[in-house]
């Protein structure tokens, strides 16, 4: 069986730049954080009746990012509109709650998106990465 302990060059996680930051062994740690990436954060995107253009544009700035260490590229890993049916509605929803992940720097405010797009981004929560 192989070995998965640390030291053993065997990645989960990568940061920006390619390079493994965390090794499979740290998942045994009982410490604060997660298992899943180097980081995790939940955003909520806020506009009264956010309209369809409106949350892609938000979205796609979180996934290609803006300035570079203002506003980093993250992954997309859970979209999900607040609502009691869980459905979104282009011009009636007013909130959704994205989850990202990535080792890079999230901006949060006002006109969060690709344009101007009236979309207020606020961060819920941040799980960080596992530690080493």
């Amino acid at each position: 069986m192989a070995d998965l302990s640390n030291g053993s060059s065997v990645f989960q996680t990568y940061n920006n730049a390619g390079t493994g930051v965390t090794e499979l062994g740290d998942n045994k740690k009982a410490e604060s954080g997660q298992g899943i990436a180097g980081r995790t954060r939940i955003i909520n995107l806020a506009k009264t009746n956010m309209t369809l253009a409106e949350l892609e544009a938000a979205l796609e700035f979180m996934a290609q990012g803006g300035v570079a260490g203002t506003d980093d590229a993250h992954t997309i890993v859970g979209v999900q509109p607040l609502t009691e049916d869980g459905v979104f509605t282009s011009g009636t929803t007013d909130n959704i709650q994205v989850a990202i992940q990535g080792t890079g720097v999230c901006t949060v405010g006002a006109n969060y998106g690709v344009g101007t797009t009236g979309v207020t981004s606020s961060l819920l929560a941040e799980f960080s990465g596992i530690s080493g």
